[in-house]
């Protein structure tokens, strides 16, 4: 199967499974779980963080982040394309009362200075109190630079507001820059980083940040029903991914090059190059391909697709050129 919806897709691998069947376990809830606590301690100290704490997913992770930050009542700032505000089922909203207060992104994926400025509420009881920016980086395969990293830094602090970093896929950012990913992380107070995506552990993310905001972020996960007993087990594969997988990236942001050249080959198809900044391609078809039907025809050949328009494909650790070359003849075939 060669699978372009996702980096999520991607399976363990053999030395993951080996880690996982032979992982020193404990009650994790208790804070007995060595793999668990090795995991977070190792990657506190990697990140420049105080503590660090093992989610089960990248939509828990914000999650958590935003309710040990904010109060009831409370507001954040985010993108309105933010995946925290968008695709992760309001449950700030929902599960936190806390109010997300989202700004349009601008083309490069980044927020406005001037925008968020207007976007923060007077010292009134009229009002919910904005005390979060939440940034993400990055975002629909856009790296924020370094300087907007401090920019947001220094405007929180001018406002007197935390700064969350989604990073379920910081380390790509990190990777295109060509920087060690503390030169993103030292900025923000808190930062998600999703171990399942391009890193290619099979579940969980790291939530890092202050002593008392993991402390208080612990407690909301076993609120919402986060908290896990001998998770040493998937811990295992999250410290082979985060140790180890980075170095990989840069593999996927290649072929995801390849991939675009080779798809603008198509007269019908059309690829912005210069907008391929990591591991995501999105390509615009022509209005005469019906694209659910093209989508179900590859699906036959074990070729899965998200149908959209433009469609974006995501390369990871189990796309190799081979596996492009091989969707490139057989979207050969069906359009020529």
């Amino acid at each position: 199967m060669i699978d372009f919806r996702s980096d999520t897709v991607t399976r363990p691998c053999k030395k993951m499974r080996t880690a996982m069947a032979n992982a020193e376990v404990g009650d994790d809830v208790y804070g007995d779980d060595p793999t668990v606590n090795e995991l977070e301690s190792w990657a506190a100290k990697r990140h420049g963080f105080a503590r660090a704490m093992f989610c089960s997913s990248g939509t828990q992770a914000n999650l958590l982040a935003l309710m040990a930050h904010c109060q009831r009542g409370d507001e954040y700032l985010c993108g309105q394309q933010a995946h925290n505000y968008k695709f992760e089922g309001g449950g700030a909203a929902i599960l936190g009362s806390i109010q997300p207060q989202p700004i349009e992104n601008e083309k490069d994926g980044t927020l406005c200075f001037e925008k968020l400025t207007a976007a923060i509420k007077p010292d009134d009881s009229h009002f919910a109190r904005t005390t979060l920016l939440s940034i993400e980086n990055t975002i629909n395969g856009k790296v924020l630079p370094l300087e907007y990293m401090q920019n947001a830094r220094e405007f929180t602090r001018e406002h007197n507001l935390a700064l969350h970093l989604d990073g379920a896929r910081v380390y790509n950012a990190a990777t295109a820059l060509n920087v060690d990913i503390t030169e993103i992380c030292q900025h923000v107070d808190s930062m998600s980083v999703c171990l399942s995506k391009g890193l290619g552990a099979p579940i969980g993310s790291i939530l890092l940040g202050s002593e008392s905001l993991i402390k208080a972020a612990k407690r909301w996960r076993k609120v919402v029903g986060g908290g896990m007993r001998q998770a040493g087990i998937i811990a295992a594969a999250a410290k082979i991914a985060l140790a180890e997988n980075p170095v990989k990236l840069q593999q996927d942001h290649e072929n995801a090059k390849y991939l675009a050249t080779a798809l603008n080959q198509f007269a019908n198809i059309s690829v912005n190059l210069d907008h391929v900044e990591t591991n995501m391609v999105f390509a615009t078809f022509s209005e005469d391909i019906d694209i659910v039907n093209l989508v179900e025809k590859l699906k036959d050949g074990n070729i899965l697709l998200s149908a959209g328009n433009p469609m974006r494909l995501v390369t990871h650790l189990d796309i190799d050129k081979t596996a492009i070359d091989t969707f490139i003849q057989a979207l050969h075939n069906e359009l020529v």
